[in-house]
């Protein structure tokens, strides 16, 4: 531990010592609905289960802070609100995107530095055409205009984009747009996949996931869908790309979307393995950095935090049993799928059926204790889901859950120890982690509209 402490302030000296030197190169990583729980259940997780007791890469870095996320119209933001004030430094209203409250148009961080000559890379894990991408090219009154979302991406001229989709291509009937045809007038390459990408001819590339159906992201990591895009490839992709292209100065933001599509169904297995794969991209950026620590800034942050998701339940109370999550194969989406698949096809599994997909995808009763009361409950929950035809579906933001798998994932929660507050947002303050140029001036208690204006404020630029 003593030498863990000495490094930290041998790197904590470094980086308060690259005040004043030139910021070249720029690394903004959002975690989308990442609060301070989802943090630390991946910490412990990497702690206790994984065997590495530096955890997290993010939580190394020798500056921290915290940001406030409250929306110009209440407090607790949605993501095109807190988006916006990530991307422009301003607050804006939920649901509005690239604009303020009496929707005037508002810059973002990366037309500004693009402007400056930057190189600039957009990427996310969900949709291309998402709020937080979307805040750092689009200006629309509302989030769900993904056609005009679109529309200025195409506009934006920026070097590289990536996501898992474009929600614009399509009409509210079904029908093509026009929205391809914009992409490529502006010079953009729309390819999909590591294949595609590697047939990319202009300077200018869009990058979109293999599955042209799951348009809104790239699926869950704990999932592991074969020949889909990982945030980790995007980011490498889009570093690459950025080196190439502008390797004197460039700006990249990596967004884990997918942290807040797992925190919404209230899936901790799925949101912890995404907050690791997050990390994982995030070591890409500081690989480049060891070897440019005097010319760039890394900043990680998060635009809210979902689900209030906690480290202790009532059920453990004063202990977690993360290790389980190890034996959960299944996302709670991709579960709920397959429960309402059955539900569906009118040919119901019997208890015994479910109780062995119950063993097989998750592990229960034979890696982790169910007990008889638990099992009392999903039995009565089955039954009136498959025999009774009698439960209601849990509504959230991207699912509509299957009354049997919220049981299910309820049971799990409790043998882990996992606590949530909501299938929603929350008004919690999130994490803020830095190093390089200048990062001590993220060391503090930040309001989210801070951290674009000090970005700029160390490229010496100013928000607009």
């Amino acid at each position: 531990m003593r030498i863990k402490s000495l490094l930290t302030l041998i790197i904590l000296a470094a980086s308060l010592g690259l005040q004043g030197k030139e910021l070249r190169y720029i690394f903004y990583f959002i975690g989308d609905g990442m609060g301070m729980g989802h943090v630390m259940g991946a910490q412990t997780y990497k702690r206790l289960v994984a065997g590495d007791p530096d955890g997290l890469l993010m939580t190394q870095f020798p500056v921290a802070g915290i940001a406030m996320t409250y929306s110009a119209s209440t407090p607790v933001t949605d993501s095109a609100a807190a988006g916006t004030a990530l991307a422009t430094g301003h607050k804006t209203k939920n649901g509005m995107l690239g604009m303020a409250p009496d929707t005037t148009a508002v810059t973002s961080i990366a037309r500004i530095l693009h402007e400056d000559g930057y190189g600039i890379g957009i990427c996310t894990s969900v949709g291309a055409d998402d709020a937080t991408p979307g805040a750092f090219y689009a200006h629309v009154p509302k989030r769900s205009m993904y056609y005009e979302v679109g529309k200025d991406a195409a506009a934006s001229g920026f070097d590289f984009i990536a996501g898992s989709g474009l929600r614009g291509l399509v009409d509210k009937d079904g029908r093509p747009t026009d929205l391809l045809d914009l992409l490529a007038k502006s010079g953009y390459s729309v390819v999909r996949g590591e294949d595609g990408l590697k047939a990319a001819k202009t300077d200018r590339v869009m990058l979109l996931n293999t599955d042209t159906v799951r348009t809104w992201n790239i699926g869950f990591t704990i999932d592991s869908l074969p020949g889909v895009l990982t945030l980790p490839v995007i980011t490498q992709a889009c570093l690459d790309h950025l080196e190439k292209n502008s390797p004197d100065r460039f700006f990249m933001m990596v967004e884990g979307g997918n942290i807040d599509h797992a925190a919404h169904a209230n899936d901790g297995g799925a949101v912890i393995k995404e907050v690791i794969n997050f990390d994982q991209s995030l070591r890409i950026a500081y690989d480049f950095y060891l070897k440019h620590p005097d010319e760039t800034l890394i900043v990680v942050t998060a635009d809210h935090d979902t689900g209030g998701m906690a480290l202790g339940n009532p059920h453990l109370k004063y202990n977690v049993k993360l290790g389980y999550i190890d034996y959960q194969r299944m996302s709670k989406d991709n579960f709920s799928d397959v429960c309402k698949a059955l539900y569906q096809s009118g040919k119901s599994p019997t208890w015994e059926e479910m109780k062995k997909m119950l063993e097989d995808k998750f592990g229960f009763w034979k890696q982790i204790p169910v007990s008889h009361a638990q099992e009392k409950l999903l039995m009565k929950k089955f039954d009136a889901t498959y025999r009774l035809r009698d439960s209601e579906d849990q509504k959230t933001l991207y699912n509509n859950f299957n009354a049997f798998a919220v049981a299910v994932f309820d049971t799990l929660d409790q043998v882990t120890g996992i606590g949530w507050t909501t299938t929603s947002h929350t008004g919690n303050p999130v994490p803020v982690f830095a190093i390089g140029v200048d990062s001590g001036k993220f060391a503090k208690i930040n309001n989210n509209t801070e951290i674009p204006e000090k970005i700029l404020e160390i490229a010496g630029k100013n928000i607009r």
